[in-house]
């Protein structure tokens, strides 16, 4: 798989660069990440490659993929295969797409294990990816805690203020007891579960911690919702080579809008989810020129395993 990495802006609290904000619980973070270029124009070839090598995880059971090779043909025509790439709707939102960035943005900046491959659920006939995206347990350094990582992903043409009621009305809808519970349910009876955790006493203190008949306030301060915001970007369409100015530009830009996302974020949930300062939220932003060359390219890419 190819070693390429992105560029990170930010990786921090939202805070720590906006001490003087007095409306936040310091359990709101920011990670911005961008894509670089190449002979006068962004690297959608890297972008698709990184796409593609993450499909065959994300989009197989997890017997496939305990047998898969990269360079296999057939594993990746039968994950191709299995992606819908349309919401249930019937719009072309291509938000899998995201989903697929959000999968390894988890396992290479967050040290994820992959519990719950959410799109291979969605491509059978299942109500256990109705809610949440993206589904990991992160082990801590010592092997003897775990944090529950619950996320979503969309791919937008812009995040104007506007967009952002759409995942937060998602969120707040997740994270009501009834469901958060059927989510840790599916994570508890996954068949991966055991594989992944190989410490028994860990293993049993997950399964213990987000059985049903535990409260969820006991859960709470170990959940962590990373939501991915891949969008369509000004800046980066007007931009041709990667600057320190163009950084600085994004840089602002993605600060600004972390701060009205969470600004938006904790007054919903002050009102619908109790103990909502427990749970640590963490925004991605991912800046992209052109959503339609993305999906034009992927398409062009998917079209030879699908046929």
């Amino acid at each position: 798989m190819t070693n390429f990495t992105f560029d990170i802006i930010i990786k921090d609290t939202l805070l720590n660069f906006n001490s003087w904000i007095t409306n936040y619980k310091g359990n709101e973070n920011l990670l911005s990440l961008i894509n670089d270029f190449e002979d006068g124009g962004w690297r959608i070839n890297k972008f698709n490659e990184y796409i593609w090598n993450n499909i065959s995880e994300t989009a197989l059971s997890s017997k496939e993929r305990e047998s898969l090779l990269w360079k296999d043909y057939s594993r990746l025509t039968n994950s191709a295969k299995n992606l819908r790439l349309i919401d249930k709707n019937d719009v072309w939102e291509w938000s899998e797409i995201a989903e697929i960035l959000l999968y390894w943005i988890m396992k290479e900046y967050y040290n994820w294990l992959p519990v719950v491959p959410k799109i291979f659920y969605k491509q059978n006939v299942n109500d256990n990816a109705k809610w949440a995206d993206s589904v990991h347990i992160v082990v801590n350094e010592n092997l003897d805690d775990f944090s529950l990582w619950l996320g979503e992903a969309k791919f937008f043409n812009s995040i104007d203020d506007d967009r952002f009621y759409n995942i937060i009305n998602s969120i707040c809808s997740w994270l009501q007891t009834e469901k958060f519970k059927k989510e840790n349910s599916i994570i508890t009876s996954s068949s991966d579960l055991k594989g992944l955790i190989k410490n028994s006493d860990l293993y049993e203190k997950i399964k213990s911690t987000l059985d049903w008949k535990t409260s969820i306030d006991i859960v709470k301060p170990k959940l962590n919702v990373p939501i991915l915001l891949l969008h369509e970007c000004d800046i980066t369409n007007s931009e041709s080579f990667l600057t320190d100015e163009y950084k600085s530009k994004i840089e602002e830009y993605h600060k600004e809008r972390a701060i009205s996302y969470f600004k938006k974020l904790n007054k919903k949930l002050e009102t619908e989810i109790i103990l909502f300062e427990k749970i640590t939220f963490h925004l991605i932003l991912f800046p992209v020129p052109s959503k339609e060359d993305i999906v034009n390219k992927f398409v062009s890419f998917g079209s030879t395993f699908r046929n």
